[in-house]
């Protein structure tokens, strides 16, 4: 059975705002995880755009923006296809922020991975593959908040 849900959390030791800033400005995401550029509108309804040069461009849209809380968005299962051309073409992805201690706690979920309008193979690929890059992605965005001063 193909895995419907992926989730990661790590505790970052910086104040929840700022990893919110690193969660949410371009020049952050590029540095932990869109490595070959990212445009992000993080208002709900706002467009965002990851490229890898690897892999080509991934469109997404904020679905909700709640600042130093919560950061959801869907998020295009195929480079350059343009989210919603097709039932079963993205996931969601939502970051959770809470304040812990004189850190932050953030949570991951990708969901909606079973309901992707391709073959069950391709499914069980994109899981494994969002499974390690999100670790990966996390511990870069701790990295980069808990070292960040702006």
């Amino acid at each position: 059975m193909v895995a419907d849900r992926i989730e990661r959390e790590v505790y970052i030791p910086a104040p929840v705002d700022r990893v919110w800033r690193v969660l949410t400005t371009p020049e952050h995401i590029r540095a932990w995880y869109a490595f070959g550029g990212c445009e992000i509108d993080p208002r709900p309804g706002g467009t965002l755009r990851f490229r890898w040069d690897e892999q080509g461009e991934f469109h997404g849209r904020v679905e909700r923006a709640v600042p130093d809380a919560l950061f959801r968005f869907r998020l295009a299962s195929e480079p350059d296809q343009p989210l919603g051309a097709a039932p079963g073409d993205s996931t969601l992805v939502e970051f959770t922020l809470s304040p812990e201690g004189p850190g932050t706690r953030l949570r991951l979920a990708e969901s909606g991975i079973r309901a992707l309008a391709v073959p069950d193979a391709a499914k069980t690929k994109h899981a494994e593959y969002a499974a390690a890059t999100w670790t990966t992605a996390l511990e870069e965005l701790a990295a980069l908040a808990a070292a960040s001063h702006n």
